[in-house]
């Protein structure tokens, strides 16, 4: 099953493309269905620069709101911290509660 994460922000992928080190796995990118050759087939979509991807609060990018599906930018650097912070704006409001998942007994 799919997860949620606690807050996720759309960026125009242009945005997320002025990273230097920005690395997008395409191929993980949601699924189209088209017809090819009179099959119904499942593609990859094109992210084109006015496409929309999704930043999570722990700074991974996904081709949709669930933090753990259509992974695109997985790459976690302090310099990828600071471009999200410092370009990009991002930080989890201070009223989303935070994730108690982890200290469940």
């Amino acid at each position: 099953m799919a997860k949620m994460g606690r807050y996720c922000k759309a960026y125009p992928v242009s945005r997320l493309r002025g990273f230097s080190g920005w690395q997008e796995n395409v191929e993980n990118a949601r699924k189209e269905k088209r017809e090819v050759e009179g099959q119904q087939v499942e593609l990859p979509r094109s992210l084109t620069d006015e496409d929309f991807l999704y930043l999570h609060e722990n700074l991974t990018v996904t081709d949709g709101v669930y933090l753990d599906e259509n992974i695109i930018h997985a790459e976690v650097t302090p310099e990828w911290q600071r471009y999200c912070n410092d370009e990009l704006g991002y930080e989890v409001p201070a009223d989303i509660p935070p994730d108690d998942s982890e200290n469940i007994n």
